[in-house]
Order: structure tokens, then sequence, then C-alpha cells
């Protein structure tokens, strides 16, 4: 038995440190990097391979669709740990291991922002186990606010609040706390980059995005920008909110994104759609597509099929992050999430290390109304939209 690194991988181990947040693009190996760095702390041996000395219990944190797909388990087979110290859950179920004592987690993909009951169970964690812990994540934090969980966790600042009293200048001018700038950046930037350790992974594959444009019902949207009247509720639209979700069920309901769609699947026969709102997927659902159809959401949770020609239907929220696909090389897109993270996340579902691939295809479905270009451009930016920008109530 041996378990096999690449050179970015074992580069990367040298750098780590409990506390750290091991950080690489999609498919860049941070499963298998985070295992070894686990391995090694207990006494493990790659070459010759020795089997682990110290034996701490390990929990690993992850998405419930990785858990359930047992993604983790077929890591761990290499380094021959004994089961009985491994516990593998959601972040859903984070506050069961809250009073966990001399152990060792991994937590998989960034969950740990806000000020919420994960938050607070994570800084419990840490605290409770001498920081034995390392987070896995291709995009860390947007902004710095992200990242102040994690810089308490490894004893940068006591609390929040002296975190915002060093750093943040909130603006004078908007309703509710609005972060203006930030102040002292170096030194946040020199905390950031103190627990940052990044896997150099030089990929194979070679990533096309295409923009498909589609149309839309010009008159209602216009309409509905004028009028702000939700007809479905027969009310007025109270906020930036549900103005935008309406535009966008005018915008993502039109049926020229289904015409795109069949002339996309008609050519590469197997291909994963992401989408946003329950409204398009019972338009995808509905349609007769001549190909076997699976779908993971809130609402089911179904394998990607094993024919030759298939249609894999994932909700953003439950399917962007935590496991992979390498039996296509086509990502359609069939409405642009908010969220820039969000959307790196979803891209790297099918650009694997494993992948036989080189070449990856990504459709874009876009439309020329105000609020698609909005989005689009947001996130050309790398950031998240902003609703309450785009339209002033």
């Amino acid at each position: 038995m041996a378990v096999e690194l690449s050179n970015d991988q074992k580069e990367a181990i040298m750098k780590m440190k409990n506390g750290c947040i091991l950080c690489g693009g999609t498919g860049s190996g941070k499963s298998r990097t985070a295992l070894a760095y686990y391995f090694k702390l207990c006494g493990g041996q790659y070459k010759p391979f020795k089997k682990v000395t110290k034996r701490i219990p390990l929990y690993i944190i992850t998405t419930a669709k990785k858990r359930d797909t047992l993604e983790w388990e077929g890591e761990l087979v290499p380094f021959m740990i004994d089961k009985e110290l491994i516990t593998i859950d959601s972040w859903n179920n984070i506050t069961k291991y809250k009073d966990i004592k001399d152990s060792f987690f991994i937590f998989d993909e960034q969950r740990i922002v806000g000020s919420g009951v994960w938050v607070k169970t994570f800084l419990r964690i840490a605290k409770y186990n001498r920081n034995q812990w390392i987070l896995l994540s291709a995009t860390p934090g947007d902004s710095w606010m992200d990242y102040v969980p994690l810089f308490i966790a490894n004893g940068f600042y006591k609390n929040k609040t002296e975190f915002i009293h060093e750093h943040v200048v909130y603006s004078r001018y908007s309703k509710y706390p609005k972060v203006d700038r930030y102040i002292n950046d170096k030194k946040l930037a020199r905390f950031r980059d103190s627990i940052l350790v990044d896997i150099n992974f030089e990929r194979k594959t070679i990533q096309h995005h295409i923009d498909i444009l589609c149309d839309y019902d010009k008159f209602s949207y216009k309409q509905l920008m004028k009028d702000r009247w939700n007809v479905e509720k027969q009310m007025p639209i109270e906020n930036a909110s549900e103005l935008c979700s309406e535009l966008r069920k005018i915008v993502n309901k039109d049926i020229s994104r289904v015409y795109e769609l069949h002339k996309i699947l008609y050519e590469k026969k197997r291909v994963i759609v992401f989408y946003n709102f329950d409204y398009e997927l019972d338009i995808l659902k509905n349609e007769d597509w001549g190909v076997e159809i699976a779908e993971w959401n809130g609402h089911k949770h179904q394998e990607i099929p094993k024919s030759n020609k298939w249609l894999y239907l994932v909700q953003y929220n439950a399917g962007a992050e935590g496991w992979n696909c390498i039996l296509t090389d086509t990502i359609v897109f069939y409405s642009l999430n908010y969220s820039y993270r969000a959307m790196v996340q979803a891209a790297g579902r099918i650009d694997r290390r494993n992948t036989p691939y080189v070449n990856l295809y990504y459709y874009h479905f876009k439309s020329k109304a105000s609020i698609d270009i909005a989005i689009a451009r947001a996130l050309s930016n790398k950031k998240r939209f902003n609703e309450s920008k785009f339209v002033k109530f």
C-alpha cells in the first residue's frame, strides 16, 4: 500500500500547520492533501508506507452531498486509518460535535462566515481542540469580514468587536450596518498570508466559457419595472429583493432557454445543468429531452445517470460544491447565480485532476435584460450581485 501524492501536494503539506486554510482550485486535490497532513501528524509515513502511531480521532465536516456519496471514504482508503477514529458528517450537523475534545477536525468548504450557529460552534471546537483543525476552500473569502472567525480562532483577535474596532469603517449614509472601507489592510494581509497555504496545481484542462444570448418578454419586463406590481400575489412589490426575483422570473422562464439547451444536448449528449429556482426545475422536468434525467436539489438527491445520454439538473445552493463528475465535459448555467464564488465552485465540478477531457465547455445563458447584464457585470468583477444597488426603493 502506498499514498500517491503529487509534488505540489507534498510542497503544500510542508507549509501546512494547524489552523491553516488549504487553498486550491476545484479539482486540485485538497481532500487528499488534508488527509496526508493528518496522516503525517499522527506519525504516518508515505514511502516506505508506515501506519499512524498516534490515535487522534478525526472529524470531517463536509457538504451533505460529499458525505452521502462517500467521497471522503474513497480518499481515506490508501491511508489505512482505523475506521473507529473517523467521523464524517455535514455542516448541518456541526453542533453535534461542539463538545468534542482532543481530536483533529477537517472543515471541508468555507461555511464559517458571519456570526451564526455554525461560526459559534466552529470557534468552540477550535478552542477545545487546541487549534487542531484545518479548512479546505477554493475561495476562502470575498472580503475581510469573511476571515474574521478564522482570525479569531487563530488568536489574532479576541472577538469580532475587536476586529471591527481596529479595521472597519461603516458607511454613514446606509440604513443598516454597511462596510465602507477597511483600515490597516497590511496587518490583515499579513494575518491572512500566515494561515493561507496554496496548492500550486498546474491544470491540464482548458475552460471555454461561452455566452448564449436568450430572449425575454420585454413588454412584461418593462411593465414590471414601471408598475412594481406582483401579478401572482396581486400586491405591490415591497422591496428590491422581491422586484429582482420577479424580474428574473420573466427572464429565466423564457422558452428560448429551453431551445438553446436542446441544441447543446443534441451535440454533447451528457450535460450538467445548474439552475437557481424551482420554477426553472419545473420547466426542465416537464420538457421532453429524449434522455435520462436526474436531479440534485433540496427535494431529491439522485446520482448521475449511468447511461450514455443524460441531463443532470443541479440547484446551485444544494450542489455547487463538494462533488465531482468526470463523465462529461459540459456544464450549462441555465441562469446566473448572484455569487461569483458559487459560479466558480459549480464550474469546478467537472474540472478535476483525473478528468479524461482537456477542453471543458461552460455555456452561460444570458439575456439583454438589465438585470442579467448587471449580474454578469458583478460576476466579471468577481463580486456578488447587490439587489439594493440595482433598484432603489
